[in-house]
């Protein structure tokens, strides 16, 4: 079923597991996006509520959500940043899925569904904190750039692009 017009793709990426595009309606989505937020505010200690106000899911239109049997392991998504530029938005890996390749699925397909868009471009942000997803990115082939947007002179924030 189609959440806010956009059609609901299904692919299987291993035994038990496969692979949604979906939309920030996604209850799914919204189960992970919880226990990202959950472990954010631990990370991002006092500087949380800052980083919280850029993480709202209304402008979120593109989100992939990998299902294990019946429930979510992982998500991403991404947000229009420029004419040619998409925004990498909520990457999560729930506990019991880590180190099992969910994320670098997730980016993989928000990299491939961007294209399909017309962009040729990914950047995002990510705390200095969050070893996992720094190495997630460099292995990806995402290079670092000057802090962007409302991250520019934030210290804790590394940001990163990619040409797709």
């Amino acid at each position: 079923m189609p959440f806010g017009g956009i059609p609901t793709f299904a692919v299987m990426i291993a035994p038990h597991s496969r692979l949604i595009r979906t939309d920030s309606g996604s209850a799914d989505f919204r189960s992970l996006v919880s226990e990202l937020d959950k472990d954010l505010a631990v990370r991002d200690g006092d500087e949380h509520a800052f980083f919280a106000q850029y993480n709202g899911l209304q402008d979120i239109k593109h989100v992939v959500v990998i299902m294990y049997g019946d429930r979510p392991a992982g998500c991403g998504a991404f947000k229009s940043f420029d004419a040619r530029t998409v925004e990498i938005k909520r990457m999560f890996t729930a506990t019991t899925h880590r180190q099992q390749g969910i994320g670098s699925a997730v980016l993989n397909e928000l990299e491939i569904w961007a294209r399909e868009l017309g962009y040729r471009r990914c950047v995002l942000e990510t705390g200095k904190q969050q070893h996992e997803a720094i190495a997630l990115y460099a292995k990806r082939g995402y290079s670092v750039t000057p802090n962007y947007g409302q991250y520019i002179g934030v210290e804790s924030s590394v940001c990163f692009e990619k040409e797709i």
